[in-house]
C-alpha cells in the first residue's frame, strides 16, 4: 500500500507552487492542507520546528521542508518523468542556476517591484534586467531550461510566471520582461503556465490580484528593509 502524501501550503505562495508543481509533474496523488500562517497548525510546528514555514511535505511518517528540497525529494522518491537530468554535470548546472534564480534574481526582482524611491528603484530594475539576461541565455534553443519538458530549473524559476500580475499591482508601467528584450523568457513563461500539470496548481489572475492587493504596503516595507542588508 502506498504511503499517504500530504502537502501543507498557503494560497498565493510561489514556494508552495514549486512543491505542488513537482508532485503533479511526477503524477503523485496528494492531499493539500491549507495552512493559516497567522495561526500555524500543530502539525506544521511539530514537523518543521526549525523554520515553521510552508511548504512542508509529509510522506508517511517522513517530513521534508523547503521548496527546492521538496522538489528534489519528490523527484527521487517517486516514479515519473525525471525533473533533474541523469548526467551529473547537467544536474549541477540546474542546481547552480536554480540557486541563482531563487537568491539573486528573485530578491533583486522583488526590490525592483516594491521599492518606491525613483533612483533606488531604477538601480534595482537595471540589476534585475542583467540577471534576466543571464536566465534568457540559458534558454537558447530550448523549450524549457532542461530541454523539451519542464524540469527542476523551470520549477525553481516559476516565480517569473507571476511577474506580469505583480507588476500590474505594483504600478509598473513597462514590464521588466518585455518581448523585445527577453523573447525566450516570454515564450517560456507562456509554455510553462499553459502546461496541464502546472495549470492545475496555478491560481488564476483575479485570485492573485485579490490576494496581493491588500499586501502592497507590507511588501513595500519589506523591500525597504531588504535594502539595508
Amino acid at each position: 500500500m502506498n504511503e499517504p502524501v500530504k502537502l501543507l501550503g498557503s494560497f498565493g505562495s510561489p514556494f508552495t507552487h514549486r512543491a505542488e508543481a513537482a508532485l503533479r509533474l511526477k503524477g503523485v496523488a496528494y492531499e493539500f492542507i491549507q495552512e493559516d500562517l497567522g495561526n500555524k497548525s500543530e502539525l506544521l510546528l511539530r514537523h518543521n520546528p526549525v523554520h515553521k514555514k510552508v511548504p512542508l511535505l509529509l510522506h508517511g511518517d517522513r517530513a521534508v521542508a523547503e521548496s527546492l528540497v521538496i522538489v528534489e525529494y519528490v523527484d527521487e522518491a517517486f516514479q515519473g518523468p525525471p525533473l533533474l537530468h541523469s548526467d551529473p554535470l547537467a544536474r549541477a548546472a540546474a542546481r547552480f542556476w536554480a540557486q541563482f534564480a531563487v537568491d539573486r534574481c528573485s530578491r533583486t526582482l522583488f526590490k525592483a517591484l516594491w521599492t518606491t524611491g525613483g533612483e533606488a528603484r531604477r538601480g534595482f530594475v537595471a540589476e534585475t534586467k542583467e540577471n534576466l539576461a543571464l536566465m534568457e541565455a540559458q534558454l537558447e534553443g530550448r523549450r524549457f531550461f532542461g530541454g523539451d519538458e519542464i524540469g527542476y530549473l523551470d520549477i525553481a524559476a516559476s516565480g517569473l510566471a507571476w511577474l506580469t500580475v505583480l507588476e500590474e499591482l505594483a504600478g509598473v508601467e513597462r514590464s521588466m520582461i518585455g518581448e523585445e528584450e527577453f523573447p525566450a523568457l516570454c515564450r517560456w513563461r507562456g509554455e510553462y503556465t499553459s502546461h496541464e500539470a502546472v495549470k492545475a496548481c496555478l491560481p488564476c489572475r483575479d485570485q492573485i490580484v485579490a490576494f496581493y492587493a491588500g499586501m502592497k504596503e507590507r511588501l513595500a516595507l519589506l523591500a525597504k528593509s531588504m535594502q539595508k542588508k
